[in-house]
């Protein structure tokens, strides 16, 4: 019996947590037009959308719950760099596996450091495209929706509820705190204040799971124009390392596998 039940999941989604569109919602987003909290994302994916390099540092919070209902938390820290289209670069580092995401536009390779395993996936297409097929295999990337060209558009369709909550601090910087609700998950972001709308925190918590787990996302160290270097998007197997099937994306997570319960 494994320690937490959990979905297949890629760089950081576990049980009862989905990112911001992991979960379909059908409702629109509440009085956009006149709601602080829409205009703030708008500002947020425009400025997004204009941005051609991203790169960044993050620290993740995932919290399961075990089968006798103990919450447990599991940290981690990583870096991405995003050169739109079409290819993205993502480190994971955690207790329990030290992960590697390399997207070049036409196949996706999740490599574990630590197990000296990697997986492939093709996957033709722009990094929209990429999140698209990695969900239709149950998979995601922790923050996906803040990768996509229209991050309004792409959360606008999930949200019942939405509030401009005020303003708060995150790793020093003035942030506007907004927070939204949908029929299976809630989710608080906050926005840097002033010209530069940059998502600083996003925090998801699944309601449909008993003890209410949360996913948590620190974005720090936040870059645009940057150069992408275009070896940074490609991917030599190192020594002796092991190709797994597309299955093995699920054993590339920042969750331990699992302790036997009980003598099972």
């Amino acid at each position: 019996m494994s320690l937490v039940t959990r979905r297949q999941t890629l760089f950081g989604l576990a049980v009862g947590v989905a990112m911001a569109a992991a979960v379909c919602l059908s409702a629109p987003f509440a009085s956009a037009a006149n709601d602080d909290a829409g205009q703030i994302l708008k500002a947020m994916s425009d400025y997004l959308a204009a941005q051609q390099t991203i790169s960044a540092s993050y620290d993740s919070d995932v919290e399961v719950i075990t089968p006798d209902l103990q919450k447990i938390q599991f940290a981690s820290s990583g870096t991405f760099l995003l050169n739109r289209p079409d290819q993205l670069h993502a480190t994971r580092t955690g207790g329990y596996m030290d992960a590697e995401l390399i997207f070049d536009g036409k196949t996706l390779t999740v490599f574990g450091k630590s197990a000296n395993s990697y997986a492939q996936l093709d996957a033709p297409g722009s990094i929209q495209q990429l999140i698209e097929t990695l969900r239709s295999h149950g998979a995601a990337i922790p923050g996906a929706d803040l990768l996509v060209a229209d991050v309004y558009g792409a959360m606008n369709a999930r949200i019942i509820d939405a509030k401009h909550v005020g303003l708060g601090v995150v790793g020093g910087v003035e942030c506007n705190h907004l927070a939204f609700r949908g029929q299976d998950v809630d989710w608080q972001l906050w926005v840097e204040a002033g010209a530069n709308p940059i998502p600083r925190k996003l925090v998801i918590t699944s309601k449909t799971v008993g003890a209410a787990p949360q996913y948590t996302l620190v974005i720090n160290d936040w870059k645009t124009g940057v150069p992408a270097d275009a070896a940074m998007f490609q991917f030599t197997p190192p020594a002796g390392a092991k190709k797994l099937g597309v299955e093995g994306l699920a054993t590339l997570d920042e969750i331990p596998p699992g302790i036997p319960a009980k003598g099972q």
